[in-house]
Parts: structure tokens; C-alpha cells; sequence
């Protein structure tokens, strides 16, 4: 079974429609969005600062998420976060998608349908802009986000929203 568990008073606000795989552990000062899914062993503490997760959201197994004192990590609808992500106190938005294995640290933002590819290390305080893949430690741009990223990007999408759901209704029978 998953954990929730309140911290400091504040206790995770989770949608109804949000699955929540065995082994995942969300506390604390958590705000998790509709049709969103949360694999196995996925760790979001909400214990030093608020974690606000959007709508249509995949944290695939093995992901960390937290923050720093009075830096919120902030995640918009629609993004992919791959197996075994580490994201801390910083920013993810619409539509962007964070690779296996990759880092996004304190006060980095990525923007709107960007790539953050597997393994990549995204340094506090990184702005990597709209429509771009990043790869490499530290992240630098490699290109702009084509129509083929575009169309696996959204496939994955669909296809963890059905997942989450398939697996949601199992609980529920």
C-alpha cells in the first residue's frame, strides 16, 4: 500500500482520480492534481517546503521529489517524469518531460514542452528555455524539441493517464 502521512500539521491534499502505486510515499504539505499517477516507490515529502503536482502527471518508480526551506517545488500539468528522477525545490512546466536518471536542482526551471534527457544534471538556478532538449552534466541545449519528440511526448502522456487509471480501478474492484 502506498503512505500519506501528515508533517508539521499539514496533510497531503490528493484527488480522488490520483493513482498512488504500492510502495509510493507521499507527507506533508503535498498538493497532488487530477489524473495524475505516482509509480512504484516514489518518495514526495512535503516537509520543509509546499510540492504542488498538476493534472495529468506521471512520477515514474524510483523518483525522489523535495524541497528546501521556503522553496516550493512546483510541477504544471501534463509533464513526464521519468524513472528515478531526483527534483528539488525548483520548477517543471507544461508539457516538459524529465529523462531517467536525471536531476533538476533548487531554483531551476524548465520551460513549457522542454526534454530534460536521461542522466542530465540541471544545476540550481538553470533557466533551460521552452522546446528545448537538454542533456549532459551540467544540462546544456543540444536542439530544439522537433515534431517526433512532440509526438512521444504526448504518447506517453495518454498512455500513463490510461495506466493510472487501469491500475486505479483495480484497487477500487
Amino acid at each position: 500500500m502506498p503512505t500519506v502521512h501528515p508533517f508539521g500539521g499539514k496533510t497531503p491534499d490528493i484527488h480522488a482520480s490520483v493513482y498512488l502505486a504500492k510502495g509510493s510515499v507521499v507527507t506533508g504539505d503535498v498538493k497532488i492534481g487530477r489524473d495524475t499517477s505516482i509509480w512504484y516507490n516514489v518518495v514526495i515529502r512535503g516537509d520543509v517546503a509546499p510540492t504542488i503536482i498538476g493534472e495529468r502527471i506521471s512520477i515514474q518508480d524510483n523518483s525522489t521529489l523535495h524541497q528546501s526551506p521556503n522553496n516550493p517545488l512546483i510541477i504544471e500539468d501534463d509533464v513526464i517524469v521519468g524513472h528515478n528522477a531526483v527534483l528539488h525545490s525548483c520548477i517543471v512546466r507544461k508539457g516538459a518531460l524529465i529523462g531517467m536518471g536525471a536531476i533538476v536542482l533548487d531554483g531551476a526551471e524548465i520551460g513549457e514542452e522542454a526534454m530534460v534527457g536521461a542522466g542530465a544534471l540541471v544545476p540550481p538556478g538553470k533557466k533551460i528555455p521552452p522546446r528545448t532538449l537538454v542533456v549532459g552534466s551540467p544540462a546544456r541545449i543540444l536542439r530544439e524539441v522537433n515534431a517526433h519528440d512532440e509526438a512521444e511526448m504526448q504518447r506517453i502522456r495518454r498512455e500513463y493517464v490510461e495506466k493510472g487509471r487501469y491500475y486505479k480501478s483495480l484497487e477500487q474492484s
